[in-house]
């Protein structure tokens, strides 16, 4: 069975893409699920919050041709970890000639069988609209798209979700938006008027869901951990886990 391939973007910075990532992916492996993540940031932090630094391969030297091979970093038994590096950074420069640039993520990953191996491929797209992000969708069944409930990163979904209509008029016409996720929320009249705003305006695209702003979600990739194996009883972990419940929830009604 191939693997269902999740993007997590958004073109704005700080709205916990990688947060979301190493959470939603975590708590799925110690569900027993099969789960492999994928950095697709030169900044890196998904890899550095789950793993110690290394110098071997990361996507980039997969994605230019460098490695033949994916190279994978076992995080637990059940989660496994594509890295990135500050090298990323030059991808976009050096493919940007290249044959399908967009379908090159699409080839390491279900060309190469590597889809094959995982029930869910979770992919942490960079803070922006370029090559990483563009490949990220190509290859993507769903996509999930964080967003903090303030006013800019807001008015910017119009702009994402453009994109990602092109994408499936031109690319894969197969991907879905499966939701919207509200992060960094907090019991302020800003937070639950863009939430209200947010439902009214996309209706069950918005996830049941809401992740508290929480400091331990921020103390976590200290311990090179998800939420849950850091403190348990958080609200991060108490909402990572209700939002791992509705992600499959909405699984299972669009297999």
């Amino acid at each position: 069975m191939k693997a269902r391939i999740i993007a997590v973007g958004n073109h704005k910075g700080g709205v916990g893409k990688s947060s979301t990532v190493a959470n939603l992916g975590g708590i799925l492996a110690r569900r027993g699920y099969k789960v492999l993540l994928v950095d697709l940031d030169a900044q890196a932090n998904l890899t550095t919050s789950l793993t110690e630094p290394t110098d071997g391969a990361t996507i980039y030297e997969a994605m230019t041709g460098k490695v033949s091979k994916l190279p994978v970093v076992v995080v637990t038994g059940n989660l496994h970890l594509v890295p990135s590096s500050l090298t990323l950074a030059m991808v976009d420069v050096e493919l940007s000639t290249a044959i399908a640039r967009e379908h090159i993520l699409s080839e390491c990953l279900v060309n190469a069988g590597i889809s094959n191996q995982y029930d869910f491929i979770l992919l942490d797209c960079p803070p922006s609209l370029g090559l990483m992000t563009l490949n990220a969708f190509t290859v993507a069944t769903d996509i999930i798209i964080p967003l903090v409930s303030e006013v800019l990163p807001f008015k910017g979904l119009t702009m994402i979700k453009d994109f990602i209509a092109m994408v499936q008029h031109r690319l894969n016409p197969s991907v879905r938006i499966m939701g919207i996720l509200i992060t960094r929320w907090e019991s302020s009249k800003l937070s639950r008027g863009i939430e209200a705003n947010l439902r009214q305006a996309l209706g069950d695209m918005v996830f049941r869901t809401k992740i508290r702003k929480n400091v331990r979600l921020a103390e976590a990739p200290l311990e090179k951990t998800d939420i849950v194996g850091y403190d348990p009883r958080s609200n991060g972990a108490i909402d990572y886990q209700a939002f791992v419940d509705e992600f499959l929830e909405r699984i299972q009604s669009n297999q």
